[in-house]
């Protein structure tokens, strides 16, 4: 399946209390996607379900998770999981 591809970048700027990151190095890696994360962040920001950083949270979020699960769906806890996945990306699908 032909997928297209995003290089993910997360930079800890501080920790829980407020605190400078003291991480040396960001979280890069390259994921892939069956889905345009960028139509679908479109997409959810039309329904105005939250405000936008927190819909651009939720949207990456759920596609990077959406993709790995279908891709490992023969591991028991993510075939456990995927019926109910499913299930919320109909109701989403429905907004």
């Amino acid at each position: 399946m032909k997928q297209h591809e995003y290089q993910i970048t997360v930079k800890h700027i501080a920790d829980a209390k407020g605190h400078p990151s003291t991480y040396d190095e960001d979280l890069i890696f390259t994921a892939y996607n069956h889905d345009d994360i960028f139509k679908i962040l479109e997409y959810l920001k039309q329904k105005e379900l939250t405000d936008e950083n927190s819909m651009k949270s939720f949207a990456l979020g759920l596609k990077l998770m959406s993709e790995v699960l279908l891709e490992n769906k023969e591991i028991p806890l993510f075939k456990e999981f995927l019926p109910h996945f499913i299930e919320f990306i109909k109701s989403l699908k429905k907004l």
